[in-house]
């Protein structure tokens, strides 16, 4: 028997969604391991019910690195006295997420992070992320920038952020001033998205600054190859099966 099946086997008998709390940890641990974590700010949560109000999400001031399954919160997003109890989410992660979750249904799975290349393009005047290139290309048309930053995502700026993603189609929000969120229909789709923006963030912004002029796709390319992403098989699904994999090989207590 395997550790994630002793883990499952010891543990999974006693909180609910386990396969999800595992997948979520994972993400956790890796966006450590890529320094694209805020030390014990910034939050993932998921979705767990099928109109999004329940959500796991990651327990107040707990370093990304060491998280485990067993550590997520279950919460209401329709229950403002989480607040109020002992193991209270951070205020700004029920701002933002809890809003997103009480107003967004499609956004399953949200993540929110001050990656480096993500938050300097979050910096510019002009934060739209250019296609040009494949990891670029494959968000054009597909995301959002929040010019109007409004200070830390307490319950009124969370609720304006949530209004932003009212069209499905846009899974990332480049939060201007602030970093990035994204969303998506599970933890690995979410956390492919994710890894993938900052990939493409760090590309475009390179490339400004060797201050030659862009190599820009078409629109008609660029559409195209979002499009060819979007449809893509299984490589999200698969990405994080190998992070899980590696995670297992070292004898991490991630799902635990």
């Amino acid at each position: 028997m395997g550790l994630q099946e002793t883990q499952l086997n010891e543990l999974g008998t006693h909180l609910d969604h386990w396969q999800d709390r595992a997948d979520l940890a994972a993400s956790f641990r890796w966006t450590a391991r890529l320094n694209m974590h805020e030390a014990v700010a910034n939050h993932f949560s998921l979705a767990v019910n099928e109109d999004g109000s329940r959500f796991l999400i990651n327990p107040n001031q707990r370093h990304f690195s060491r998280i485990k399954a067993s550590d997520l919160l279950l919460l209401d997003a329709n229950d403002p006295s989480a607040l109020d109890r002992p193991n209270a989410p951070d205020p700004t992660a029920w701002g933002l997420h809890g809003s997103i979750h009480r107003a967004v249904p499609h956004a399953r799975c949200v993540m929110h992070v001050h990656s480096i290349h993500a938050t300097v393009l979050a910096a510019l005047a002009d934060s739209t992320l250019q296609p040009i290139d494949q990891n670029t290309a494959t968000f054009y048309g597909r995301h959002v920038v929040d010019e109007h930053f409004g200070g830390l995502a307490f319950e009124e700026e969370g609720k304006r952020c949530a209004g932003l993603l009212s069209n499905p189609k846009n899974k990332v929000m480049i939060m201007g001033n602030h970093g990035v969120l994204v969303i998506g229909a599970s933890v690995a789709d979410t956390f492919n998205r994710l890894y993938y923006f900052e990939r493409a963030a760090e590309t475009y912004i390179r490339a400004l600054q060797t201050g030659q002029p862009l190599r820009v796709l078409s629109h008609e390319i660029a559409e195209k190859t979002a499009q060819e992403m979007e449809d893509y098989p299984s490589q999200a699904e698969q990405h994080l099966a190998e992070l899980r994999a590696i995670l297992d090989d070292e004898n991490s207590n991630y799902a635990s």
